[in-house]
């Protein structure tokens, strides 16, 4: 499919990659329905947007709601004069060890379950919520061909402080196997792209030291950029023949 041709939703799009990934739409002549729980992000994208050749709408969207993501959609296919994308790139990060034994004292902490929580609420339901209701859309008004990116992670192989996050991207990118095939009747492509280490506002609040581990063991010998992630999310979005797999970009970092 051309860029130009689509009318597509990216979450989290305030900041980091999904604003960058809604610049990029934008440039291509596509119209973006930006959502994102930041509104003053969102703002500053749409303001940032103007006089490029696509049209980029903003609204408040909190993924783990139900609600709020049945109400986006209908606003965005309203709002667009359609709707035959998505990119699931909302997320977060809530790290920490499952069980934790504090070397001078000897206490026992664990991982709290609104840590475990939030992180499958943003990251998996949240998406699941997304797909399910674009798809829908999609099928309902016969919009077909469509495609899906979801945003996966490396962490989904497993990363030592991040069972939540990797529970998350792990089941992303298995589902986006069982998606693909459940869509295929209605030409609905879905691919994801799993990012390593990536410099973004989300990133920059990691632990310096795990931050820095983290970067020295990337064969690149440098962090990732959101542009590095576009070009795999754009060729997901441009060939029609990939569907049903996952794009590791990760600079060969193995976590």
């Amino acid at each position: 499919m051309n860029l130009s041709s689509f009318k597509i939703i990216v979450t989290g799009a305030a900041q980091g990659m999904g604003a960058h990934f809604t610049r990029r739409l934008a440039e291509a002549g596509a119209s973006v329905a930006a959502g994102d729980v930041k509104e003053d992000g969102l703002a500053a994208l749409a303001e940032e947007c103007k006089g490029l050749p696509g049209k980029v709408f903003t609204r408040k969207l909190d993924v783990a709601n139900e609600a709020d993501v049945g109400a986006f959609v209908d606003w965005a296919h309203g709002a667009m004069g359609g709707l035959n994308g998505l990119i699931n790139n909302a997320g977060i990060l809530r790290d920490g060890l499952l069980v934790k034994k504090d070397r001078t004292t000897g206490e026992i902490t664990k991982l709290s379950k609104d840590q475990w929580d939030a992180v499958i609420g943003v990251n998996l339901t949240g998406a699941y919520l997304m797909i399910r209701d674009v798809v829908a859309k999609m099928v309902g008004t016969d919009a077909g061909p469509g495609v899906v990116v979801n945003m996966s992670s490396v962490a989904r192989h497993g990363n030592r402080g991040q069972s939540n996050y990797t529970s998350a991207k792990a089941a992303l990118a298995a589902n986006t196997v069982t998606w693909s095939r459940e869509f295929a009747p209605y030409k609905i492509r879905v691919g994801a792209v799993a990012p390593g280490m990536i410099e973004t506002p989300m990133t920059q609040g990691m632990n310096q030291k795990a931050r820095d581990a983290l970067v020295t063991n990337i064969p690149v010998g440098r962090i990732g950029l959101p542009e590095d992630i576009w070009v795999a999310v754009k060729f997901v979005l441009e060939c029609d023949y990939f569907n049903g797999r996952t794009i590791d970009v990760d600079g060969g970092l193995s976590m």
